[in-house]
């Protein structure tokens, strides 16, 4: 691994590191906040946060403002890119396919199948490597926005026992009923729509078993996706099986980082809640 940036913030660092994936065959950055605890010597749960569409690891770590309530409630707070890039890595003209829009998914179809593999990426590969190099427990959280709000809640749904907490903003909460999702699902995985629903969060709660981690969602009303977005159709499946959900919508905000960093001190302390637990 190789440190590219560091910054001082609210007595920890902000870091930005690469290192070359296994999982995606091409180097990969991301975020890491250190809290003040974690620079004094002392072992950290983890917060991992997945970004939305076109965003790399800088949109979440500039504009959230989450290292003030990770400093406070000493966490470390891990934000990597949305998907393989560079020169050899297979992409495409729209926005919502290609480099910037992995989906958080393991895909199965030419030409994507060789890198796209960010559901390995995301729940084994980065935890295995942030563990190992950093003050970090086997304490996990993860959140997102958008397609990375999909990626949490899929993630966390996928793996059992894996985190503790999961929550996210404004997510793609039944990607396989929505344009968005079958766009890149289609590509990713194929035309099957079984294929889908094992990424579909608002289908995974049907079979989530034992496990049942409680669903933070805020969604801003004004938020020009909403078409995109469905959280009714998730908080449908929940309470068909009974699964705890608080579905926040908030009036007025739209589907940017200003929402986001509006909430986030909430969502911190709603896993930090978890992860002391």
């Amino acid at each position: 691994m190789e440190r590219i940036e560091q910054h001082a913030s609210f007595g920890g660092r902000q870091e930005v590191w690469q290192h070359a994936s296994r999982s995606t065959h091409c180097d990969m950055r991301l975020g890491v906040y250190l809290p003040p605890q974690a620079l004094a010597g002392e072992r950290c749960a983890v917060l991992y946060w997945l970004s939305g569409l076109t965003c790399t690891e800088q949109n979440f770590i500039t504009k959230a403002g989450a290292q003030q309530h990770a400093a406070r409630h000493g966490l470390i707070v891990v934000a990597p890119d949305t998907s393989p890039r560079g020169p050899g890595v297979p992409d495409d003209a729209a926005y919502d396919l290609g480099q910037g829009a992995g989906f958080y998914v393991n895909a199965t179809q030419p030409p994507w199948a060789n890198h796209f593999q960010m559901q390995d990426y995301v729940a084994e590969e980065l935890p295995a490597l942030i563990e190992q190099h950093f003050p970090a427990t086997d304490a996990r959280g993860i959140f997102g926005h958008s397609m990375g709000g999909h990626g949490a809640l899929v993630t966390a749904l996928r793996h059992p026992g894996r985190y503790r907490s999961v929550s996210a903003f404004a997510p793609i909460a039944a990607p396989a009923q929505v344009p968005w999702g079958q766009k890149a699902l289609a590509a990713y995985l194929g035309d099957d729509p079984k294929a889908w629903a094992e990424w579909d969060a608002a289908a995974l709660i049907a079979q989530a078993r034992g496990e049942r981690l409680p669903l933070l969602i805020d969604q801003g009303e004004a938020d020009e996706f909403l078409p995109q977005l469905r959280p009714d159709l998730l908080q449908a499946a929940c309470a068909q099986v009974g699964h705890p959900i608080t579905l926040r919508m908030q009036p007025g905000y739209d589907h940017s980082y200003y929402f986001i960093a509006s909430f986030m001190g909430e969502h911190v302390a709603h896993h930090a809640a978890a992860l002391r637990g």
